[in-house]
Parts: structure tokens; sequence; C-alpha cells
């Protein structure tokens, strides 16, 4: 399937699209080069997936790039990732502001060197006006961290008499995490071929449709990424109703 404009509708294509880039160190070590070869042209992967969603219309995009139980990996891999962080937030964050995208990184920043939280601060406040693709990057994130992090914030509203426990909602709890405001998760891919999500986003893909692929990150081009939007434009999304009620619903619009 060719995607554009005469060949699908605004309407059927994802509004968020969620991405595991998995597979870097594979792909390196496929060359006999270090993992860290891997995960720098993995980069390119992302400004291609960036320009991709951007011109396709996609509102959203959230990246893994660091997940909390990243820190686990060899010191000497931990340490060179921050310093790539820190290299494409320097390097990219300029292009992004240009072509109008807005950058939010999600996760417990916290954790990172003083420099690194900095640069994270900087990018942010230098998009935060754009009104273009919204791009996320996840950084020390899990999904577990997430729904704890929201039901703590909301338990200590409870506790100051500010809600009442019956007010923790589905919305209250939805509105306290990362991308609260931002559209629902449509969908997520994996690349790598492992068929797992891995703590990422474990609240908002309730409904996602999952894609994976034995693609690793590095070689994940537009080609690549069509291929798993024509995936999703061809299912049926049904969220718990029958096949005839979308039909009927879809019917009465």
């Amino acid at each position: 399937m060719v995607l554009n404009a005469e060949t699908i509708s605004q309407q059927s294509l994802p509004r968020h699209v969620a991405i595991i880039m998995d597979g870097n160190g594979r792909w390196a070590q496929a060359r006999n080069r270090p993992r860290v070869f891997g995960h720098k042209k993995g980069v390119d992967a992302v400004r291609s997936a960036v320009q991709f969603c951007s011109r396709l219309g996609v509102q959203s995009l959230t990246l893994f790039a660091f997940s909390s139980e990243n820190w686990r990996r060899p010191e000497d891999e931990v340490s060179t990732l921050m310093e790539l962080f820190l290299y494409v937030l320097t390097k990219e964050v300029k292009r992004l502001n240009k072509n109008n995208v807005k950058l939010s990184i999600i996760g417990d920043i916290s954790k990172f060197p003083l420099a690194l939280q900095e640069r994270i601060f900087a990018a942010q406040d230098l998009t935060a006006s754009n009104t273009g693709l919204q791009l996320n990057v996840a950084a020390n994130y899990g999904g577990r961290w997430d729904i704890t992090h929201a039901t703590q914030q909301l338990a200590k509203q409870v506790a100051e008499g500010k809600l009442q426990a019956s007010d923790i909602t589905e919305d209250a709890i939805s509105q306290h995490l990362s991308m609260a405001g931002q559209p629902e998760l449509d969908l997520l891919i994996r690349t790598g071929g492992d068929l797992r999500i891995s703590n990422f986003l474990l609240w908002q893909a309730a409904y996602a449709e999952l894609y994976f692929t034995q693609t690793l990150w590095p070689d994940f081009d537009e080609a690549a990424f069509a291929e798993a939007i024509a995936s999703y434009v061809a299912r049926e999304r049904r969220f718990g109703c029958t096949g005839e009620q979308i039909k009927q619903l879809l019917a009465s619009k």
C-alpha cells in the first residue's frame, strides 16, 4: 500500500504512535562494531521517523529512548548513552524547532547528570510554543513508574483534603500521567523482533494496536514505517464492541 492522500483518509491514520526502538546493539554487533555505533546510527532513524510523522499528519510520536531498567546495562554503555543523549539534544533541537516540532521528555529525569537535565529543560523551553508534531522522548521511563507517580500525586491531594478517595477515577489517573492531554495511543510499534512491550506505556497502551517487526531500529526507514501504518489502517478497531456495532456507528456519522 502506498500511503498518500489519495489512498487513505486523514481520519483513518493513527493520531498517536509510539515506538520501542530496539535492535541498535545487535545491528552494530552484526557489523563487528561496538554497540554504541548502533545507537549513533539509530539517531538517523529517529530523524527519519520524525520527518515521516510530520508529513503524514500524525499528532504525537513517542519514542522509548532509555528505560528505567536500562541502568542495569554495562556502565560504559550507559555513560556513552548519556553522552549521546546530550549530543543529540544539542544538535537536533534547533532542527526540531525550525520544523515546528514540540519536544517533551517524559520520565524521571532527576536521575540524569545535571548538565543533561539543564539541556532537557532548555530544549523543551525552546520548542514549547510550537504547534506541529508533538515529539515525546521517554528517558528513564517505565510504565509502572508512570502509574505510581500519578497515583502518588492523587494520594497527596487526598491527604491534603483536596480530593476524596472516591474521586480517584480512571480519568483522574489519566490526567496525572505523562502525556496527559495528548491523543490516546493508537499504534505501538516495536522493532528488533521481540514480542513484548517492556514496561512501556502500560496504561496508555490499553487499546493500542500492536505492531512487531524483525527490522532492527537503525534499518527502520520510511518504507518500514509505512508498512506499519498500512497494517494499522487495515485493522478494524472495536474497543470491546462487535464489528457490526462499529459498522453501524460509522454508518450513522
